[in-house]
């Protein structure tokens, strides 16, 4: 038990000692943001400890973003009869803000899980099990329609890509989002998968249109940054 808790308090005494430079640094960046907040996106991401939701955007201004964090950056809360979680439609209903970016990653664990339990008999504790049950229904097509010849970790990759196409589209199908939201999906690389730089986001769907060459001649501006594995 010391051990135990001599950990604990190491591990809370470094975390302490970190929120001390950041406020130290952070002493007039909220005098904007006292009142309220008007992000200007909703990133919804995989809570993976290797997914830096404000890093990954150079972001260090309090109130530029709104981020949501699950585990298989799910932007909906039950699996029947899918409606969009609070979380995730608060921005869009309530601060204004008008683009959602569904943040897949490389080597989801998530999507790890989902598969080997839609290939598999495996199963996990009940709470886990329910966010993987919300997973379930929305992978399970694209587990069907995977390439032949791929390995685990390629069909798993292919898998993450999939599954931010259907939680973009949970999104634009759902009557709660208000109309006019723009709805990205992206995916964080940090196992050199895409072929860019570790850390570098790809744009792998916009608004629903997953097409590379009609994705790069509609958005010059970012069009090296659009990558897709699977173009289904």
């Amino acid at each position: 038990m010391r051990s135990h808790v001599g950990t604990y308090m190491n591990t809370l005494a470094r975390l302490l000692r970190g929120n001390a430079d950041h406020a130290e640094d952070f002493q007039s960046r909220f005098d904007e943001v006292q009142e309220g907040q008007r992000p200007e996106a909703v990133t919804v991401c995989c809570s993976d400890s290797r997914v830096l939701q404000d890093r990954m955007w150079s972001n260090d201004d309090p109130g530029r973003l709104f981020t949501v964090g699950n585990i298989g950056n799910r932007v909906v809360q039950r699996p029947v009869d899918p409606i969009v979680s609070g979380d995730v439609l608060y921005p869009l209903a309530h601060t204004g803000t008008e683009t959602a970016v569904v943040v897949g990653h490389t080597g989801c664990g998530a999507v790890t899980a989902t598969y080997d339990a839609l290939t598999g008999d495996v199963s996990d504790a009940p709470g886990i099990e329910h966010c993987l049950d919300l997973l379930r229904p929305h992978l399970e097509p694209g587990v069907g329609s995977l390439p032949g010849d791929l390995n685990r970790a390629d069909a798993i990759n292919h898998l993450v890509e999939y599954n931010v196409d259907r939680q973009v589209e949970l999104l634009l199908e759902s009557d709660s989002v208000p109309d006019g939201t723009d709805v990205a999906g992206v995916v964080y690389d940090f196992q050199d998968v895409y072929g860019g730089k570790r850390g570098e986001v790809h744009v792998v769907n916009v608004d629903g249109e997953t097409d590379v060459t009609h994705l790069r001649d509609a958005y010059p501006e970012f069009s090296d940054r659009i990558r897709r594995l699977w173009e289904y």
